[in-house]
């Protein structure tokens, strides 16, 4: 009996969180706008990607972040410091965003701003390897990040992430020649999850592969080009 109510209760969970994540992404499409889910464990190196990603690409787009932690600002504040708006979300207890925190922080955006003006909004999610990846929040894609240091087994024991992301970037390829890791069998175990995933191996420190994952944003950003135009159309 009460393993069926809490399988009923997660049930009712996702579908009213995939309800709001439906709701966020017609705002997005309203607006023109593609949004990508990054997630990880802690210290896959979310932030560091997402500091060159914008030392590159605000070149480009007009983009914004909306960035989910426990406690505190402090992954939101090295991001601002590229000139681009962060809405930070403390989650308190929470290990993920859900669909009604990022509706906050989208209200937030189009309060501040004119939320068609915006290419790209990147959402950061909490460091955790399991539940951001069941509760979407209304992205166009998920990207999720595995360092070199966390072994070449995760896919495996945590597949959900795996199988849900649309790109994998293998991270932190610099300490490759310090550690006995094989790049390839992490490959070959996504693989074994999600046989269409783009792999990306990378690394913010050296810039190693870095060109490939911005052509892959600016993959995503240009399938938003259609809904721009209408819209400057329209107004």
């Amino acid at each position: 009996m009460h393993q069926t109510f809490d399988a009923a209760l997660g049930i009712n969970l996702l579908h009213a969180n995939q309800e709001g994540a439906d709701h966020n992404r017609a705002h997005f499409d309203e607006w023109g706008i593609i949004c990508l889910n990054v997630m990880s464990s802690p210290g896959a190196g979310k932030t560091a990607l997402l500091e060159r990603t914008l030392a590159v690409l605000t070149h480009e787009y007009k983009i914004a972040v909306i960035e989910g932690d426990m406690t505190t600002e402090l992954d939101a504040e090295r991001l601002r410091k590229y000139g681009v708006p962060v809405i930070a979300i403390n989650t308190g207890r929470s290990c993920h965003l859900d669909s009604k925190m990022v509706a906050g922080g989208i209200h937030q955006l189009s309060y501040q701003y004119n939320p068609a003006e915006f290419d790209l909004v990147l959402v950061e999610n909490v460091g955790n390897l399991v539940c951001p990846a069941e509760f979407e929040v209304g992205e166009h894609a998920k990207v999720a990040l595995l360092s070199l240091t966390e072994g070449e087994d995760k896919p495996l024991k945590y597949p959900v992430m795996f199988q849900e992301a649309d790109c994998l970037l293998i991270t932190k390829m610099d300490l490759a020649p310090h550690l006995d890791v094989d790049v390839d069998r992490i490959v070959a175990n996504v693989r074994q999850m999600n046989p269409h995933v783009a792999i990306v191996p990378v690394s913010a420190k050296t810039g190693e592969g870095l060109d490939a994952w911005f052509d892959w944003v600016r993959s995503w950003i240009a399938r938003s080009a259609p809904a721009k135009q209408q819209l400057s159309v329209v107004h």
